[in-house]
């Protein structure tokens, strides 16, 4: 049911602008007037989380690591990237983490075999899949760069040239569609089809695959089966870029159930588990050394407090003490004495 309901929320948008800027004529409003907002609504939230999270306490180090760390012991080698102790190693762990997904990739599957025994094995396929849709999703991304420059940059057209390459169909084919179309069912099966995967998710997690997976199948209908004006298509985006927006004829609604997707998407992303994107780089696990054994970390948010010791504590209740028979650091002889030197 969770599942259904994203499906059905992501199928009501789909008709909301089918209808808007196919019935009711509303391509302005679609193409022009909900982008812009969802832009700014993107840049906005995504700075407002990132400043919140920055602004964050972190009293404690809290690092996660999998290896030693540096020891006073000359003879305990440690594993600099696993635990690292330095900004140096920091910055590789983070290079890692970002681009190569280190930690989804040493991730491990548990499973209950008969005895009862537990055991623990590999689990690489999550890491593939996820890798491949991260990694076509920028590539698209970049590629679409192309409707929002004039001339188009170098970079941009070898990414497009690169990217169909095998010159399948007319017109070609992108490698980049097909995989996240893999990529996007086998993150989706998964929620579905694994039970403790499924018992987890909630709607916030089936809403962003059933999004993404319409914003790529309305991309491929439009570019493949429902042809649309690509010149008409260019003259908007460009005008969206240089602040002089227009709506060409002719464009069709396919495109603008498309755009309007994309929209639904920035407008989302800030408010979602998409965010960890930005999150990835304040997180104090990843980013913080595993130094704990050098140099002590005191919380800089930390306000004086007026602390009661154990010394004060004896010296006021030190009689009350003895009497009751509990044990105490100074004999009362020997306090009383002190009171006594103190006193001449």
């Amino acid at each position: 049911m969770k599942a259904i309901y994203s499906l059905f929320l992501v199928i009501a948008l789909i008709l909301l602008s089918m209808i808007g800027a196919g019935n009711l004529g509303m391509e302005y409003l679609f193409g022009v007037i909900i982008p812009y907002l969802a832009v700014l609504a993107f840049v906005a939230g995504f700075i407002i989380r990132v400043v919140g999270w920055g602004k964050s306490a972190v009293p404690f180090k809290i690092t996660t690591t999998c290896g030693q760390g540096k020891s006073s012991l000359p003879w305990i080698k440690e594993n600099k990237i696993e635990n690292p102790s330095s900004t140096w190693a920091v910055t590789v762990r983070m290079f890692f983490e970002v681009f190569l997904f280190r930690s989804l990739f040493r991730n491990t599957k548990v499973e209950l075999h008969e005895g009862p025994r537990v055991a623990y094995s590999s689990s690489k396929w999550l890491w593939l899949f996820a890798i491949l849709f991260h990694y076509t999703f920028l590539i698209i991304f970049l590629r679409h760069m192309r409707f929002f420059t004039e001339p188009v940059p170098f970079p941009f057209e070898m990414l497009d040239r690169m990217d169909g390459m095998l010159q399948i169909w007319a017109p070609v084919l992108y490698l980049s569609s097909v995989i996240i179309l893999v990529a996007l069912a086998y993150l989706l099966l998964r929620r579905l089809l694994v039970p403790s995967i499924r018992y987890i998710s909630q709607p916030a997690d089936y809403f962003p695959l059933f999004l993404i997976l319409g914003i790529v199948i309305t991309g491929i209908l439009m570019r493949y089966f429902l042809k649309t004006d690509i010149m008409a298509v260019k003259e908007l985006t460009m005008g969206l870029v240089t602040f002089r927006p227009v709506t060409p004829e002719g464009i069709g609604v396919i495109f603008f159930i498309h755009l309007f997707l994309v929209s639904v998407l920035l407008f989302y992303f800030p408010l979602s588990k998409l965010m960890h994107m930005g999150g990835v780089f304040m997180s104090p696990t990843r980013n913080m050394t595993g130094n704990s054994r050098m140099a002590r970390h005191i919380n800089p948010w930390n306000y004086p407090v007026k602390v009661h010791t154990y010394d004060a504590y004896e010296d006021e209740f030190r009689e009350k003490m003895v009497e009751a028979g509990l044990p105490v650091v100074k004999p009362l002889e020997e306090t009383s004495e002190e009171n006594a030197e103190n006193k001449e």
